[in-house]
C-alpha cells in the first residue's frame, strides 16, 4: 500500500529522513496547488527529480553553462528519437561536453528541483515503492543526509528572507548614489539578469517570471541589492495599491512556519513506510 499524506502534517524534511533511514526504493510524488514534483530514490538515495515539466538533458546542459543555445535547440528538435541516456553518449562522442559536464550538470538540476519543496507548507504526497519511472534519464546517486542538511539551511534563510522581503509586488529602483556605477559591481549572471528588468513599472514577481527565477531565488537577489544600497523599493508605477483578498497586514509579515506536527500522525506514517 501505497504512502500517503500532507505536508501541513509531515513536512519535506521528515518524509526524506523517512525514505534515506529505512533505505527505500520507489518515487515520491509531490501535488501542490500550483506546481508538482518528482522524487526517485534508489536505496535511500536520490537518484533524480523534476518540478514541473521535466527538462531534456540538452537543456539541462544550456542551463549549466555546457552547450550554447543553438546547439540545444537543435538537439531538442530531434529529441524524440533518442533518450537522455542515448543523447549523453553522443554528445560525449562527438566532443561537445564530457561525461563529467553531464553527470554535474544533473546533479544540479536534480537539486535545483528538490531544493524548493523544503519551503512547501502545503501538497499532498504520495511514495510508491518500488517504482521507477525515469529509466530513459541519466540518473545519479545523492546521499540524501547532504540534501536535508542544506535544504534545512535553505529552509531558515528563506523564512528570514519572507520576515525582511515579504511583498514581491512592490516595484524596484536605482539608488541615487552619485559615484556608484554597477558595471564596476561584480555580479553573477542571475544578479544581472535581475538588475537588466528594475524599473518601476515591474513588479518584483514579474522580474522573477521574466527570468523564471523561483521566489526563493528573486528574493534573495533583491535582498542582497536593498542590503548594498544600490536599489530602493518603491510602489509600482500605474497600480493603485490595494491588499490582496486574504493577505495578512503589514504587521503579520507572511511565514512558511509549519503549525507544530501531531505526535500520532507522524508515528503512523513511520509505521506505515517501514512495512512499505
Amino acid at each position: 500500500m501505497a504512502l500517503k499524506g500532507n505536508l501541513r502534517d509531515f513536512s519535506t524534511t521528515q518524509l526524506l529522513n523517512l525514505i534515506n533511514l529505512a533505505r527505500k526504493t520507489g518515487t515520491l510524488a509531490i501535488d501542490a496547488r500550483d506546481d508538482r514534483a518528482r522524487l526517485s530514490f534508489r536505496e535511500g538515495k536520490l537518484v533524480y527529480a523534476t518540478l514541473g515539466q521535466d527538462a531534456h538533458l540538452a537543456a539541462i546542459l544550456h542551463r549549466a553553462g555546457k552547450l550554447s543555445e543553438e546547439q540545444a535547440r537543435t538537439i531538442q528538435t530531434q529529441a524524440s528519437a533518442k533518450s537522455d541516456k542515448e543523447w549523453g553518449l553522443l554528445l560525449i562522442n562527438a566532443g561537445y561536453v564530457s561525461q563529467s559536464d553531464i553527470l554535474q550538470s544533473v546533479h544540479a538540476y536534480i537539486l535545483g528541483n528538490v531544493y524548493p519543496l523544503f519551503t512547501w507548507p502545503d501538497g499532498n504526497f504520495r511514495f510508491e515503492s518500488n517504482v521507477l519511472p525515469f529509466g530513459d534519464r541519466i540518473n545519479v546517486s545523492i546521499d540524501l543526509e547532504n540534501v536535508i542538511m542544506e535544504g534545512s539551511r535553505r529552509l531558515k534563510e528563506w523564512e528570514r528572507l519572507q520576515d525582511e522581503l515579504p511583498n514581491l509586488d512592490m516595484a524596484l529602483k536605482f539608488a541615487d548614489r552619485p559615484g556608484a556605477n554597477m558595471r564596476n559591481i561584480s555580479m553573477s549572471v542571475e544578479e544581472w539578469r535581475v538588475v537588466s528588468f528594475i524599473n518601476p513599472r515591474n513588479t518584483i514577481r514579474q522580474i522573477a517570471q521574466y527570468n523564471n527565477m523561483s521566489d526563493f531565488q528573486v528574493r534573495k537577489i533583491v535582498y542582497g541589492l536593498l542590503q548594498a544600497g544600490l536599489v530602493e523599493l518603491v510602489q509600482p508605477e500605474g497600480v493603485i495599491p490595494r491588499p490582496r483578498p486574504g493577505a495578512p497586514s503589514p504587521e503579520t509579515p507572511l511565514t512558511t512556519r509549519r503549525p507544530a506536527v501531531k505526535r500520532g500522525v507522524v508515528l503512523r506514517l513511520i509505521d506505515r513506510i517501514r512495512k512499505l
